[in-house]
């Protein structure tokens, strides 16, 4: 069936009424986000993707966002399944007005479907009351560890895995010495030459990695807010849109979270979780590479979040500025314990 000529502003619009669900719910909160509307109910929470496109992300058609959607669902019922419930249609009928519905009219976009979780389960939200406990990050741990064992390798090709770190590397130190976004390049170049050190000098710890098969297709994006405590755990939010960022080593994606716990001050409980982990997933790797791991990681979401600023409505705002400079200083106590400038 072709797609109605209908806006995405129509859309929210009608996202927003309590008619245009089955259930006609009690309450309609509306969140936008870079990629997304998210539209959560007393019970469920819908998500509808833009019609954006840019590097490496493409929602610019129906076709490709019901793709997406499909995704998305596939990806995180591996770790999620009781929460990402389907797939669902917006339709348009004869009279114009727009609704979730099975069948009937035209489709004019998609939505994924969840559970609705307790906001005050989220990880980052325990790390902020510190309500976070050992039990909880230990019981983490043998959810991703678990996960990892089940996954085939993702990549054979070592050389491809030390290329694309390093392009991670590059792109990121361009972001962060943008001259546009007035960042201190002497704060940045001393710990992007440290992690390209020890990329140029443990080639063959690397290539062991996916000797080993350890790189497996993972979740992507594994921070504090992905995290639901609640029963039964839950991580959300997987990277759907591309491959190659949820493709990672696994002790990586676990030195990760561990690195975001111990930017929200409990580094302790990250150090927990490594070593569950660890233990869990029979990986007695070498610290240093949990280190590059780390810094490469806080590297890369400094980056992500300078980037913020290229967008008018983030321009005035010290948020993400200082947010990029407390990754960057992460990433350089982690540069520095794995590897001598270079």
């Amino acid at each position: 069936m072709l797609e109605a000529d209908v806006g995405l502003a129509a859309k929210v619009a009608s996202l927003r009424r309590p008619a245009t669900y089955p259930a006609r719910p009690a309450s309609i909160e509306a969140i936008e986000t870079h990629m997304s509307w998210v539209f959560l109910t007393p019970d469920h929470v819908f998500k509808l993707k833009k019609p954006v496109r840019s590097d490496g992300l493409d929602f610019s058609t129906l076709e490709r966002r019901r793709f997406y959607c499909t995704e998305e669902l596939r990806l995180n019922r591996r770790l999620a399944p009781a929460v990402y419930l389907d797939v669902v249609a917006l339709r348009q009928g004869p009279d114009g007005t727009l609704a979730l519905a099975a069948t009937g009219g035209v489709v004019v976009d998609w939505l994924v479907m969840m559970r609705r979780l307790a906001a005050d389960l989220m990880l980052d939200a325990l790390l902020a009351r510190g309500r976070a406990g050992v039990d909880q990050m230990r019981q983490v741990a043998a959810q991703l560890a678990a996960f990892h064992r089940r996954l085939p390798p993702a990549l054979h090709d070592p050389m491809l895995y030390g290329e694309r770190l390093a392009g991670e590397l590059a792109e990121q130190e361009r972001r962060l010495c943008d001259p546009e976004l007035a960042f201190d390049e002497r704060e940045v170049r001393p710990v992007a030459a440290r992690l390209r050190g020890f990329l140029r000098g443990n080639g063959a710890v690397l290539a062991a990695r996916v000797a080993a098969g350890r790189v497996v297709e993972g979740h992507g994006d594994l921070r504090p807010e992905h995290v639901w405590l609640g029963t039964p755990p839950a991580i959300i939010d997987c990277l759907e849109f591309s491959l190659a960022l949820r493709t990672v080593d696994g002790i990586d994606e676990a030195a990760f979270l561990a690195m975001e716990c111990e930017r929200a001050g409990a580094a302790d409980l990250g150090r927990v979780l490594l070593e569950r982990y660890a233990a869990l997933a029979d990986d007695a790797v070498d610290p240093a590479l949990v280190h590059f791991y780390q810094g490469l990681r806080a590297f890369v979401r400094a980056g992500l979040a300078l980037w913020h600023l290229k967008e008018a409505h983030y321009r005035g705002s010290p948020r993400w500025r200082q947010r990029a400079a407390d990754y960057l200083q992460l990433a350089a106590r982690h540069a520095l314990a794995c590897a001598p400038a270079g």
